[in-house]
């Protein structure tokens, strides 16, 4: 065995090989140029250009408004996701599947899908005679629309593995049901609602898309800032600045996800998870949750479709013709059906990249390696957490020698890739790491080298989870708004771009071909997460609610 060793190890290296390298150039070398630009002032190095940014007034009250947003984002998702998680975890709910895809949905959307159908919601033309457009609380609805399946997902994987007749135990003794609730379930359930609530904090707080379309002009989250620095006042030092304040905020938050995750204590379970049948009480209960979760759901993304459909006050086709028609008047060089062919085109080739090197990446972690294997994975896990416009912003200081990239058709399904890459990962490492090495090395004796052992004997049983994350890293793509506002060429738009350029512009019309824009950008996502929770099965749906993401 020990001379099999040194074998594994030069097999691990060479599976990393491919992805490690992809992030130095496109992820560590950007970001490190981003690094360099904040701290570096005519030349010298120092922390003058930190200095002047925390000086001005004008950018901290960007910055406390980026903490204060996401707070309350993060409590109101905290308050709406867990009874949904409570019903799930809990009760034999029918129709399972649908409600974990209905759950899912939002959270897959792209950031202008949802800041579009939330414009519409409740914008100048809201159904409910509201204009809480560039108002705080249509972020804070946003954000909650958009992170509920965190919560819901997080929680409620927790929450199953949670033996019921320890709470029973309880009531049996006398403990009122908030009694129960407090000082047995919440301590059980403390560590999975805290890694929750740092998660949606997070998204929140680098949120892009959503803030840029509903804040308007009077709010800006530091994301939202750094692009105007870069793409409308041309000023990169100040941009630098501010990303490598926002880079070291995140890097705290996950260094504090990663030391909760390690010292989270272990579940109370005895058997597999018991769900109870819904009567009485508990039917209208839980009947009157879902409801609410499905109207919440439901609702913002009916009111886009039927926008979609109206100019005024009048039902009419015209904005969805006017996809096909050339306007430079809408900001687009092209017109706007074009947008989807390049977008799709930008997907097909992100997911390529994004499940070849993190199905290889994900085949070298499952391997021995201790902590050079932890390491490893949490480098590779640092783009999930690292701002997507910071990641544009880097490409464009980076990627201009030795070869200039920077107008290169590539760059945007290279960012996408980036962005998708640590979705890859985490989709296919629990399953490599479920195969039974004793069948590879069975493979091994009986004289088959590692590819076609790989072929013969991974490859079967991880297709459908190399499937899903294929599905998550094209829906990912298709989607991704932050790196490619920053990158993509006026000629060649993706749809999240044009949607956002339609928005911008004065006229009914334009904004009826967003919302149509829109309405198509989320029917393709939609297929995609759909084909997603087909592939994973109902055994994986019910057994692993909270380890999709």
């Amino acid at each position: 065995m020990s001379g099999a060793r040194p074998g594994r190890g030069w097999v691990r290296a060479a599976l990393l090989a491919p992805p490690v390298a992809f992030l130095l150039v496109f992820f560590a070398w950007p970001v490190a140029n981003i690094v360099a630009e904040g701290l570096r002032v005519d030349g010298r190095w120092g922390l003058d250009g930190l200095g002047e940014v925390l000086g001005d007034a004008r950018l901290r009250r960007i910055g406390a408004f980026t903490i204060a947003q996401a707070t309350a984002s993060t409590a109101l998702t905290l308050l709406l996701g867990l009874p949904v998680a409570h019903v799930l975890a809990r009760y034999a709910v029918p129709g399972r599947r649908l409600v974990g895809a209905l759950v899912t949905v939002p959270f897959v959307l792209p950031t202008v899908v949802v800041g579009a159908a939330f414009i519409a919601l409740l914008g100048a033309r809201s159904p409910f005679g509201v204009d809480l457009r560039g108002s705080v609380w249509a972020i804070v609805l946003a954000h909650a629309f958009f992170n509920l399946a965190v919560v819901v997902r997080t929680v409620g994987g927790m929450w199953e593995q949670i033996d019921p007749r320890v709470e029973e135990a309880a009531r049996s003794l006398g403990a009122s049901p908030w009694r129960v609730w407090r000082e047995v379930t919440l301590p059980l359930l403390r560590p999975a609602i805290t890694t929750a609530a740092l998660v949606v904090f997070l998204f929140t707080a680098t949120s892009f898309g959503t803030v840029l379309l509903l804040g308007g002009p009077g709010h800006a989250t530091l994301e939202v800032e750094i692009y105007r620095q870069t793409a409308h006042r041309f000023d990169l030092p100040v941009a630098s600045v501010l990303a490598l304040i926002q880079l070291a905020a995140v890097t705290l938050l996950l260094a504090l996800q990663a030391r909760l995750e390690r010292r989270a204590p272990e579940a109370v379970r005895l058997g597999p998870p018991v769900r109870r049948p819904l009567r009485g009480r508990a039917a209208w209960g839980a009947g009157a949750v879902l409801a609410g979760l499905a109207a919440f759901v439901l609702v913002p993304v009916g009111v886009l479709v039927e926008r979609s459909l109206r100019v005024g006050d009048r039902y009419t086709l015209a904005g969805w013709r006017a996809l096909a028609e050339r306007d430079r008047r809408s900001g687009l060089f092209v017109p706007a059906l074009e947008a989807i062919g390049t977008s799709l085109r930008y997907a097909a080739v992100a997911t390529v990249l994004a499940v070849v090197l993190g199905g290889l990446a994900a085949a070298a972690l499952t391997r021995r390696g201790g902590r050079v294997s932890r390491a490893v994975d949490a480098v590779l896990l640092l783009p999930l957490g690292t701002s997507a416009v910071t990641v544009g912003f880097g490409f464009i200081l980076a990627l201009d020698e030795p070869v200039d990239l920077r107008a290169s058709p590539w760059l945007v399904p290279i960012a996408q890739a980036v962005v998708a890459l640590p979705f890859v990962v985490r989709t296919m490492t629990p399953v490599l790491r479920a195969i039974d090495p004793r069948l590879r090395e069975a493979a091994a004796v009986l004289g088959a080298p590692p590819l076609r052992a790989w072929r013969e004997v991974d490859l079967p049983i991880v297709r459908r989870a190399l499937l899903v994350a294929a599905g998550f890293a094209f829906a990912i793509s298709l989607g991704e708004f932050g790196a490619t506002s920053v990158i993509a060429r006026a000629d060649a738009p993706t749809v999240p771009v044009a949607i956002e350029r339609l928005l911008g512009r004065p006229g009914a019309i334009r904004v009826t071909q967003a919302f149509a824009l829109s309405t198509v950008l989320m029917a393709l996502t939609i297929a995609a997460v759909l084909l997603v929770e087909r592939l994973r099965g109902r055994d994986d749906a019910d057994r692993a609610p909270g380890g999709w993401w």
